[in-house]
């Protein structure tokens, strides 16, 4: 799903001027509504690109590293549900399997906590960035280990959305 920032589509744009004032901003946004918030377990602002970093010489991570990553991951999480009926990779965990997989460390819980309280996110959030939490860890090879702060702190940051509600209503 993709959404514009208000209704003249340039709010957060830094090369162009937003037009439109916070009320319309607040009506135009909460059309989406908390509950179909909730079930998308990764929302982003994507801000528009300059062209100098278009033109660019300079290049990223290449895809074939990424894929090594992801694959390793997936591989990771098939054999942590091995056995498991209708298991296969962490999007497919439910509430019973996230309390069991993704057990953040005493920091990270409390990290957790402080977002949830301070943000006001729904349970279904909370479950959300558990599983991104482990997904992320499992990405940076912590596949056996406690949910760390860090990748709490980053799966809350794919929830911008829910924030940029939380701070302009």
């Amino acid at each position: 799903m993709a959404t514009q920032g208000c209704p003249c589509g340039n709010y957060g744009n830094p090369n162009a001027t937003c037009s439109c004032n916070q009320t319309q901003i607040q009506r135009y946004m909460s059309k989406i509504s908390g509950p179909l918030l909730d079930r998308i377990d990764i929302h982003v602002e994507v801000p528009a690109v300059k062209y100098a970093e278009l033109s660019s010489k300079k290049s990223g991570e290449p895809s074939s590293a990424v894929r090594s990553r992801v694959k390793k991951a997936r591989e990771i999480q098939r054999e942590r549900f091995k056995g498991r009926k209708g298991l296969f990779k962490n999007a497919d965990m439910q509430s019973k399997e996230i309390r069991e997989f993704c057990q953040p460390d005493k920091a990270g819980e409390d990290l957790l906590k402080q977002a949830i309280t301070k943000l006001g996110l729904s349970a279904r959030a909370y479950d959300r960035i558990l599983k991104v939490a482990r997904t992320i860890a499992d990405l940076s090879g912590n596949a056996d280990t406690d949910i760390m702060p860090e990748h709490i702190a980053e799966a809350i940051q794919y929830r911008s959305l829910d924030r940029q509600l939380y701070l302009e209503a």
